[in-house]
C-alpha cells in the first residue's frame, strides 16, 4: 500500500507513507468523519525542509508511527518520530525531536495545517454540487481553529491545539513555527490534538499517554470477548489475529450497537450487504456482534417508495452516507437502497445468529422488520410461488447492477452481451431460500405456526422452480442469472458457489458445482475467480469478471464446510492462506487479479483495492469454522462438528467460542498413526450445556 490509515469509531486518518497530508495530492488524504474531510493538510518541516523518511508502520491498525531524519552530511541528524492514534473522536499526534549531533543545536520546527471540509464524494470526484464556505480562521499561541458553514446548515470546525510551552509563531503560508533547542542526545516532544467538530460539539481531550492507554484497554477488552486460536502454522495464526484486530478497528456505532463498516479508506460506513456478510463470517469469533448489525439495518429499513434512492417499504439499505451532499439531497445515499441481496441476507444473518446464540428475543424485537422484509421479497418475486427475486435500477444516480457484483459489466451473457433488467441473480434466490428455511423453525418455536409453514412451503416451491430454470446441463453448473426475458445468463461465474451454503441445490448438483469451482478455469491457485477463463467476458484485471475476492471465496468455503466437502474446502483455504503472504501486514485485500498462480508466481494486486476490508478480513474466521466443521443449533441444543486439518496443520486450538449462553474450547490434533490420517478432537471446555456431536 502507498498509504497509511488508522481508524477509531467514526473517524479515520489517511496519509502518505511519511505521515503527511500534502494538500495538493490526488489521493484524497486527510482526516475524515461524517463523510467530510476535516484536515486537508498536515506537513512537518525542520528548517524549511521535510525530513527524509526512514520507516513508517501502522501494524496495530489503530496506531501508526513514522520515523524520519534531517541529516547534515555525516556530522549528525535530527530525528523526528511521529506517533498517532484516534480516541473518542480526536486525533492525537506526538512528535518527538531528538538531537543526534555531537553538539547543541537550535532549529525551526514547523507544522502546516489546513482544512477544506470537502464532502467525500467531491474528494473522490464522484459528485459535484453546491457547497458551503470557510467562515473563519483563528490562530492563537497554542491553537488554530478553522470553521466552515455548510449548505446543510451545519457548522463544521477543525480545532488544532498543541502543548509546547512557548507561544508558536504563525506564518502567512499556514505554518506554525516553533524554535527548538536541544543538547546532544536530548529529546523534546510536542503533542498535537486535532478535533473535528459539528455545531461546536467535541469530546474531552486526554494527555497522549492517557488516551493511548484507554484505547489499548478497549482493544484488550475486545480480544477477551473473542475466540482465541493457536496452531502449528504461524501464517494462519498471524492472519487470524490480524483479522481480529482489524474487525475491532472497523466497528462503528450509529446508535444501535456496533456494526462493521465496509472498508478503508473509502467505505468507512455501514453497507447492508458488506456489514451482513462480515457479521455472518464473524459468528465463530464473536456471535453477539451481529446483533448490532441487525439492529442498525432494521433502524434504516425502507418505509416508502422513493425511486430517487431505490427505496421501497421493507427493503434493507445498501449504503448510508452523512456528508453535505447527502444532507442537501444532492446525493441519494441518505441511505441508498440499491441492493437486491441485502434484504434476504438480513434474514439469513438473523437466522444464523439465532443458530449460534439461541437469542430468539431479538427475533421478537425485530419481528415487524422481518415481516416487512419478507413482504418486500414476495412483492418483488411476483408472487411467492411464481417467480424469482429480481432487481432494476430506478434511481437516476443509482447502480445498474444491484448484487454484490455491482459494476456495469458484471452480468454478461456468454456471447459478451450485457443482460437486460429486471435480472434474477442465482445466489439471491439461494439467500431467499435460506432465509425462509432458517426462519420457519424459529417462528414456529415462537408460536407463529402458520407463518412458519408458509415460509417452508414457499422455500420448497422456490427450490423446485430454481432447479428447473437455472441449471445448465451442458455446463453441469447453474447460470449466474435470468435476464428480462427469463433467458439464462450462461457465463460460468462464482455466484452459484453461494448456493452451497443455502442448502438449495440437490446433493448431486452441489457436488458438481463444487467440482467446477475448484477446476482450472475457475480456481487460479489462490482462490476461485469471479468468472471462468473460458467465458467471453473473462478479464483477470477486471473488478468482477475474473478477479479473486476473498469474501466470495469465504461464502463458498462456508457452503463446502457445511456440506462436508473437505477436499474442496482445503483447496480454497490453503490457496487463500498462501495468498495472504504477499500482502502488506498479511491482510487479505478486497480483491486481487485472477492470473494463474503458475503464470504469475504470486497473487497480482488489484490497483485500487481497499485494505483493510471488512468482509475480506473476516474471511479468516471462516477458515476456523471450516476446519472445526462446526454447526451450532441452539434450538436443538446441539453442536455438530466434522473437523479436518489441511495439509501442514498438525494441531489447532480454539478457545472461548461463544455458543448459546456459554463457551466451547476445543483442540484438533492430526492422528499421524491413523491409516486414514483422521483428526482427533479434544474438548478442553464446554459451558454451553449443549450436546456435542462429532461426525
Amino acid at each position: 500500500m502507498d498509504y497509511r490509515v488508522i481508524k477509531e469509531g467514526n473517524v479515520f486518518f489517511l496519509t502518505d507513507l511519511r505521515g503527511d497530508v500534502t494538500g495538493n495530492d490526488e489521493a484524497g488524504h486527510g482526516l475524515y468523519t461524517q463523510d467530510t474531510r476535516f484536515l486537508s493538510r498536515m506537513e512537518l518541516y525542520i528548517d524549511g525542509e521535510k525530513p527524509a523518511l526512514l520507516h513508517s508502520d501502522a501494524d496495530k491498525s489503530y496506531y501508526a508511527s513514522f520515523r524520519s531524519m534531517k541529516v547534515s552530511k555525516d556530522d549528525g541528524a535530527i530525528e523526528l518520530l511521529r506517533e498517532r492514534y484516534i480516541y473518542d473522536g480526536i486525533l492525537y499526534e506526538r512528535v518527538s525531536l531528538t538531537n543526534f549531533f555531537p553538539r547543541s543545536v537550535s532549529f525551526d520546527f514547523a507544522a502546516a495545517f489546513d482544512a477544506d471540509f470537502q464532502d467525500m464524494f467531491i474528494v473522490r470526484k464522484y459528485r459535484t454540487g453546491e457547497v458551503g464556505e470557510i467562515v473563519g480562521r483563528d490562530i492563537g499561541d497554542h491553537a488554530v481553529s478553522i470553521r466552515y458553514q455548510g449548505k446543510d446548515d451545519i457548522l463544521r470546525e477543525t480545532h488544532i491545539a498543541w502543548d509546547w510551552p512557548e507561544a508558536a509563531k504563525p506564518a502567512p503560508d499556514g505554518g506554525i513555527h516553533f524554535t527548538v533547542s536541544l543538547a546532544p542526545g536530548e529529546s523534546k516532544q510536542i503533542c498535537f490534538t486535532i478535533a473535528p467538530m459539528l455545531n461546536g460539539q467535541s469530546s474531552n481531550v486526554h494527555t497522549f499517554d492517557q488516551g493511548l492507554r484507554l484505547l489499548d484497554n478497549a482493544y484488550e477488552t475486545w480480544y477477551a470477548d473473542t475466540t482465541a486460536v493457536a496452531s502449528n502454522v504461524p501464517l494462519f495464526d498471524e492472519l487470524y489475529n490480524r483479522g481480529v484486530q482489524d474487525m475491532r478497528m472497523l466497528l462503528t456505532d450509529l446508535g444501535y450497537g456496533q456494526t462493521p463498516v465496509a472498508g478503508l479508506p473509502w467505505f468507512a460506513v455501514p453497507f447492508g450487504r458488506d456489514s451482513l456478510i462480515t457479521s455472518l463470517f464473524m459468528l465463530p469469533l464473536n456471535a453477539h456482534q451481529a446483533k448490532g448489525t441487525l439492529r442498525t439495518l432494521a433502524a434504516y429499513q425502507g418505509t416508502k417508495n422513493d425511486p430517487s434512492r431505490d427505496e421501497q417499504p421493507g427493503k434493507i439499505m445498501h449504503e448510508i452516507r452523512f456528508g453535505e451532499l447527502v444532507n442537501t439531497k444532492q446525493s441519494p445515499f441518505s441511505p441508498y437502497y440499491g441492493s437486491v441481496d441485502a434484504t434476504p441476507l438480513f434474514l439469513v444473518v438473523l437466522g444464523e445468529y439465532v443458530r449460534w446464540t439461541g437469542d430468539t428475543a431479538l427475533v421478537e424485537e425485530l419481528k415487524p422488520n422481518v415481516i416487512r422484509a419478507l413482504s418486500w421479497i414476495d412483492s418483488h418475486i411476483g408472487g411467492a410461488e411464481e417467480g424469482f427475486l429480481t432487481y432494476r435500477q430506478e434511481a437516476e444516480k443509482g447502480f445498474p447492477n444491484q448484487g454484490w457484483k455491482d459494476s456495469s459489466n458484471s452480468i454478461m451473457h456468454d456471447n459478451g452481451e450485457y443482460a437486460s433488467s429486471p435480472i434474477a441473480l442465482s445466489e439471491v434466490q439461494g439467500y431467499v431460500y435460506q432465509a425462509k428455511k432458517a426462519l420457519a423453525p424459529i417462528l414456529k418455536q415462537l408460536g407463529d405456526i402458520d407463518l412458519a409453514k408458509k415460509l417452508d412451503d414457499e422455500a420448497e416451491s422456490l427450490r423446485l422452480r430454481f432447479e428447473q430454470a437455472y441449471w445448465m446441463e451442458d455446463e453441469r453448473f447453474y447460470a449466474i442469472a435470468l435476464d428480462q426475458e427469463q433467458r439464462q445468463v450462461r457465463s460460468v461465474t462464482s455466484n452459484p458457489g453461494h448456493l452451497l451454503l443455502s442448502g438449495l441445490p440437490n446433493p448431486a448438483r452441489a457436488k458438481l458445482v463444487a467440482g467446477r469451482l475448484t477446476a482450472e478455469d475457475m480456481f487460479n491457485g489462490y482462490g476461485v475467480r469471479t468468472m471462468s477463463t473460458k467465458a467471453a467476458g473473462y478479464y483477470p484485471m477486471s473488478y468482477h469478471n475474473g478477479s479473486v475476492w476473498p469474501h466470495d471465496n469465504g461464502m463458498i468455503l462456508l457452503g463446502l464446510s457445511r456440506l462436508g466437502m473437505k477436499r474442496e474446502a482445503e483447496q480454497l483455504l490453503s490457496g487463500l492462506l498462501e495468498a495472504s503472504k504477499s500482502f502488506e501486514y498479511q491482510r487479505l485485500p478486497e480483491l486481487f487479479c485472477g492470473y494463474d498462480k503458475a503464470v504469475s508466481g504470486k497473487p497480482i494486486p488489484y490497483p485500487t483495492t481497499c485494505s483493510p476490508q471488512a468482509w475480506s478480513g473476516a474471511t479468516t474466521f471462516v477458515f476456523l469454522q471450516a476446519m472445526l466443521g462446526i454447526t451450532p443449533d441452539a434450538q436443538a441444543r446441539q453442536i455438530r462438528m466434522n473437523p479436518f486439518l489441511p495439509d501442514g496443520f498438525d494441531e489447532l486450538t480454539a478457545r472461548r467460542i461463544a455458543i448459546g449462553e456459554g463457551h466451547l474450547s476445543v483442540k484438533l490434533t492430526r492422528a499421524l498413526a491413523s491409516a486414514e490420517n483422521c483428526v482427533q478432537c479434544e474438548i478442553i471446555g464446554n459451558t454451553t450445556g449443549y450436546e456435542l456431536i462429532l461426525e
